[in-house]
């Protein structure tokens, strides 16, 4: 796979290194998980008081929702208990089954037999999440499954994430988003992907292999020396992590998989809304959202504004028990198949696998401890 673009900025500074500088907000007290030599590493840029906002329980959105089935309450229960023990609120939106979807209410262009009936389900479960934020005119919402993890320094990575998209954004047109205030993460986006299973950067799209390394679209925020990233070895994407070890990117978005955990603001929930439903649906709902993000990007079109971070934070949990029970889409194995011990790609500091630390105050277990780190 040919090495992505990278293009440094900052608010007056450009250079040819592959450096970016961090942006750090001294004050922002949940930084202290990252190590001195990081932080010091980068130099500050332009401090926003809204990123403090991140450290509440709704990480600096208006809302958190989590889509799941009502009937799956082991899921119901695992989420309660780790978001509550990492310090956020969760709202849920009732999860669908296929089944009962029926025909004369699917979009144009859907066939239920080429998309199976389970990610018929799965996309009106985040439909109904969408329309949410469109009915109350919410104006940014973080819309989870109701299988992710994350690590338990998950604020932390969000105060420098949003450092990470207000950059990004400082390159868009003056103009801010009529439907966002004073954001954390910056007042022109449409929609932020942190939970994926993967994806490219966008200037390796075939579309976009002929644009310069200066296009707005090859733009990236770094985050070097992350010891929230796992070891090279397992780091999992679709990235060269060997090439760069213990980095994170913020992007913009190319082709993601998946739709662990995404950000809406209420202009990117109405284009969502439009695209995937009242107009149309184009296959199965993380498929059809990417290609939003990716076709729909000019302005000319929907001008649909979408960022991502890599590797995500939010990825699916693989839970101790029935190894069918791990998706409502796929089935995983059978009835017998059992899994001893749960796992997550890409945490290093797993809040489902340190339940007990975090309710006891013990040190934190590392999923991959016996991995030497930077």
């Amino acid at each position: 796979m040919p090495q992505p673009r990278s293009f440094l900025f900052t608010a007056t500074i450009f250079s040819t290194s592959i450096i970016f500088l961090f942006l750090y907000a001294p004050r922002s007290h949940l930084l202290r998980d990252y190590s001195s030599h990081v932080l010091h590493s980068y130099s500050e840029h332009r401090r926003s008081d809204q990123i403090e906002l991140v450290t509440n329980n709704t990480f600096g959105f208006q809302k958190i929702f989590a889509v799941g089935l009502p009937e799956r309450s082991d899921k119901r229960d695992a989420l309660a208990l780790i978001s509550s023990l990492t310090g956020f609120k969760v709202d849920w939106i009732d999860g669908v089954k296929g089944q009962s979807v029926p025909d004369k209410v699917l979009p144009y262009g859907v066939d239920r037999v080429k998309l199976w009936e389970n990610n018929l389900g799965s996309w009106r479960g985040h439909m109904n999440a969408v329309r949410t934020i469109v009915e109350q005119r919410i104006n940014t919402a973080l819309i989870l499954e109701d299988d992710v993890d994350w690590d338990v320094r998950l604020k932390s990575q969000l105060q420098i994430i949003a450092h990470g998209t207000q950059a990004l954004q400082a390159i868009a047109p003056s103009a801010s988003s009529p439907d966002i205030d004073n954001s954390p993460y910056g007042n022109y986006w449409d929609l932020i992907w942190l939970g994926h299973c993967g994806e490219v950067f966008p200037e390796n799209l075939p579309e976009n292999l002929d644009k310069p390394a200066s296009d707005p679209i090859s733009r990236k925020f770094i985050i070097h020396a992350d010891t929230t990233v796992p070891p090279p070895q397992h780091a999992h994407g679709f990235q060269n992590f060997t090439a760069e070890p213990y980095t994170r990117w913020v992007h913009v978005t190319g082709g993601p998989i998946c739709t662990f955990a995404y950000a809406l603001s209420l202009s990117g929930a109405r284009k969502v809304f439009f695209d995937l439903s009242v107009d149309h649906l184009a296959g199965p709902f993380d498929n059809a959202l990417a290609g939003l993000c990716r076709w729909e990007r000019e302005e000319e079109r929907m001008g649909m504004r979408c960022l991502s971070v890599t590797p995500p934070v939010f990825v699916h949990h693989k839970a101790k028990g029935k190894v069918q029970g791990d998706s409502d889409i796929q089935d995983f194995g059978g009835n017998d198949e059992t899994r001893k011990k749960g796992y997550t790609e890409n945490v290093v500091w797993s809040a489902r696998d340190n339940v007990r630390e975090l309710m006891l105050g013990r040190e934190m277990k590392n999923q991959f401890e016996n991995t030497e780190v930077v």
